[in-house]
This record gives structure tokens, sequence and C-alpha cells, in this order.
């Protein structure tokens, strides 16, 4: 039985429309701004992570051409017994008769030569020189100028990397990159999540959309691309942080105060008895005013005592012997194992009588520094071997490809028939005038916060904001 027309209750449409439009939600309110600051963000940052990437892919390959390209230097063919360090180092000495002994790299395997590292006026800051000994017959091998560990080419791809050869200043962009990075990647996150809740067509998260054509399979393609690599692309920009020039600063000051640092062993001298007298006589390492800082690698127990009672300790390869800073310092021998599982044991040993005075293992570290370091051994493809370089290799191709295809989206927002170098419409501005103001004011406080905090972020954003108030006042007038 039919109801007529005129008994029929309507649903009430228009009360509950209103009452959608008077309760909206956080979202539609936050998405215009986070659609603007993805966009500039994207546009005018996207070349530095571009850059970033490219070099971090270079970068990957590191390791194995550093051993294809140094293997004479760093292997040797056994043959019979190793005449002692100190032999070794002195012969090193031989070859190079400037700077200052740094440390002896121990040979790690049977078949590798043993490493002496000297400072050097012809080397750029922060550089070193590493002499190559056999220690079979203490013959040198050759140098090479190093960075840390890396050898010549390694270090130079480092260095590239870091700052494309250009110095203090060009760590700025590397900088910038790390701290938009992870704001582009949550940001874009946001925006594909929510496109899901203003259309109820299920949206592929993971797999593009094949079926969609022009700026649509574009835009599949460079979102699905940011979730499969976005946990990676966030532990990238973090690391990168930390060794960053500005916020590595902070990172480092917040660790300091929490006790987040590496503790190394202690290595001043006690005070009488031998070690007095022998901190007084002049013979240990190389600063202080020391007539020969040679002497501590033959006085006392020498660098070889000092090898025999690392040994004792119980500390593997590959292990650091670092001599004395002045008189009255101790030697220091360091695990150095940065590949999982990793082992960073070290001691100070008495350059006098061999004792050991302090230890440090790695098991004692706090937490957090094992994380801090794990997370930068990752960052630079030494962690996992091989699977950490295809990973990284992965995640590079990952932000190359989206970058491009965000310039792409860009490129096909333009208007329709349009020639030539005319670029898509931005995001539409005033879209913080849309926040209601307790969010405002919320916003604004935690951008100050980590604006601070990562200074490149917040100049930048600045920056951002000065030249997007001037484009608009220049549209108002014309």
């Amino acid at each position: 039985m039919s109801v007529p027309t005129q008994f029929q209750t309507a649903p009430p449409a228009e009360p509950q429309t209103e009452e959608r439009h008077a309760r909206p939600g956080w979202w539609p309110a936050v998405r215009p701004l986070v659609l603007r600051l993805h966009f500039y963000a994207g546009v005018l940052v996207a070349p530095f992570i571009l850059v970033a990437s490219v070099t971090g892919l270079l970068y990957t390959i590191a390791p194995q051409v550093e051993q294809i390209a140094y293997h004479d230097l760093t292997h040797v063919t056994p043959s019979g017994d190793r005449v002692t360090l100190a032999e070794q180092v002195a012969a090193a000495r031989a070859s190079h008769s400037n700077g200052d002994i740094l440390r002896v790299d121990v040979p790690p395997a049977a078949d590798r030569s043993t490493r002496v590292v000297f400072t050097d006026e012809t080397v750029p800051d922060d550089y070193a020189m590493s002499v190559f000994v056999n220690p079979y017959t203490a013959g040198v091998e050759g140098q090479v100028r190093s960075y840390g560990q890396w050898l010549g080419f390694r270090a130079w791809l480092d260095e590239l990397h870091r700052n494309l050869h250009l110095g203090a200043v060009g760590r700025h962009y590397s900088e910038l990159a790390a701290s938009w990075l992870w704001v582009v990647a949550l940001g874009g996150l946001m925006l594909w999540l929510g496109k899901g809740r203003r259309d109820r067509r299920a949206r592929r998260l993971v797999t593009p959309d094949l079926a969609a054509t022009g700026r649509s399979r574009v835009m599949s393609w460079h979102a699905v691309i940011g979730v499969w690599v976005l946990l990676g692309v966030l532990a990238l920009s973090v690391s990168g942080l930390t060794w960053s020039r500005f916020a590595g600063a902070n990172i480092g000051e917040v660790r300091t105060a929490l006790s987040w640092t590496e503790p190394t062993p202690a290595t001043s001298l006690h005070t009488g008895g031998a070690a007095d007298e022998h901190a007084h006589h002049g013979s240990s390492g190389p600063a202080g005013g020391v007539e020969d800082p040679d002497a501590v690698f033959s006085d006392g127990v020498g660098v070889d005592g000092v090898l025999a009672t690392a040994r004792e300790a119980g500390l593997g390869d590959p292990l650091y012997l670092v001599p004395p800073a002045d008189g009255a310092s101790a030697w220091t021998a360091a695990e150095n194992k940065r590949d999982w599982p990793t082992r960073y044991d070290a001691i100070s040993v008495d350059p006098a009588t061999g004792e050991m005075l302090d230890r440090v293992d790695f098991a004692d570290w706090p937490v957090m520094a094992k994380l801090t370091d794990w997370v930068i051994g990752a960052h630079m493809g030494i962690l996992f071997g091989i699977v950490n370089q295809l990973a990284l290799a992965a995640l590079a191709i990952g932000l190359i490809v989206m970058t491009v295809l965000g310039y792409r989206m860009w490129w096909l927002r333009r208007p329709r028939g349009a020639e030539g170098l005319r670029f898509g419409r931005p995001a539409p501005r005033g879209a913080w005038r849309r926040l209601p103001w307790p969010a405002l004011v919320a916003l604004v406080a935690v951008t100050g916060v980590v604006g601070w905090f990562v200074p490149m972020l917040g100049i930048s954003l600045v920056a951002f904001l000065v030249v997007d108030a001037a484009l608009g006042a220049v549209r108002r007038r014309s």
C-alpha cells in the first residue's frame, strides 16, 4: 500500500547539511594549509632533495669502489712472521716525515696492511694522510689522503653528498634537504590519506591506480612510491640532521643534557709512581710540547705493549690504537666494528706500564647512543653490508622518481592550452585564516619550537612566508 505523497516525510537533509558544515572536523580546516606547505616545499626545496638523492645514490657504490681502487694498498700477501708494530710505525714515519701520528689501525686479517694515519698540511681541513705498511716486511705500500675511515674516492663521494665540495657553505644544501624531507613526506601522506576521506571511492595506498589517466595517474604513482619509502625517508631525515651544522649542534646539546652520548674511557694518568715519572719525562704523545712525540711508540711498553694489553682485554678487530694526547695522557685502544653486530669496546692503557686504566664496553652505552650510532650506520650504508647499500639505493631512486613526478604534476596543472614555460597554478592562498584561533596559536607555537631547533627549516619557512606575502600584495595591486 503506497503512502500519499502529501503524507510522506521528507528526510531532514538541510539540518544535517548545516550541522555538517558547522562541525566539519579538523581535516577540512587543515588540508588547505598542508597543501600549500607541501606545494611550496615541493617546488622550492625539492631541488635540494633531488641533489641529495642523486649524490646519495652515487655514494651507495663507494665501498666497492674503495675496495677495488685501493686493493694494492690495503691488501698484502702473507709471508712468515710479522715485524713489530713499532718497526712498522717507524717505516711509515720514514716515508712521511711531517705531521703527527693520529692513530694506528691494526691489520684486521692476515692479508691486510697496517694503516698509520698522519696529520698533513697538504690535505683539506678534517682530512688526514693514511700510510699503508706491509706488516711482514715493514715496506711502505703507499699513501692516500683520507677522511675518517674513508680513503680517496670514497671520501670524495662522501664530501660531494655532504657539501658538494663547497666547504661550510655547501653544508647548507644538505641540511636544508634533511630539514624539509620529513615535512614533505608526512605532509604528502596526510594529503593522500585525506583524499580518501573526500571521495568515497577506495584509494590505492600501496599500489598505483593503473586505470587513472593524466595528472591523476601521475599523482597515484607519486603517492604510492611515497608510502613505500616513507619510513626509510624519515630515518634518512633524522639521521642526516644529527650531523648537520646547525640542527646537529642542537641535537648534540640535547644528547649531552640527557646523557645520550657515547662514553669514552678516561685517559688521564694517575699521579704519583711510575706513571707520574713517565709523564714528566716528556716521552708521550704528539701534543704538549714534547721533544719527540714518536718516542711513545717505542718507549715504555710501546705500541706493541698497548696492542698486547688490548688483546688480553678481549678487544677484537677492527682495532684502532690512538697515542696519548700529551705527557699526562694514556693510550686508547678501541674497537671500531661498524657493521652488524657492532662492537665499540674501548680501554685506556698506561704508556709506561701497559696497565689497563679504564674500560668502556659497548654494552654499557646508553640505549639512545646505540640507537643513534645504528641509525647513522644505516644512513651510511655500512650497518648491514650489501643489503643496506641496496636499500639505500632503492630509497634514493624512489626519492628521485617522486621528485620528478611532483614537478610533472605541477606542469600538468597548467591552464588548458598553455604553451611554453607556463607552470601550474599554486595552491590557494589564505589557508591559515580558515583555522580556528586555538589551532592557529598551537600551530604557530609548534612551528616556532621546531624552527628554532631545526634552524634551516625555520629560516626557509620565514622566507617562504615573506615571498608569499609579497606576491600576494603585488597581485592585489595589479
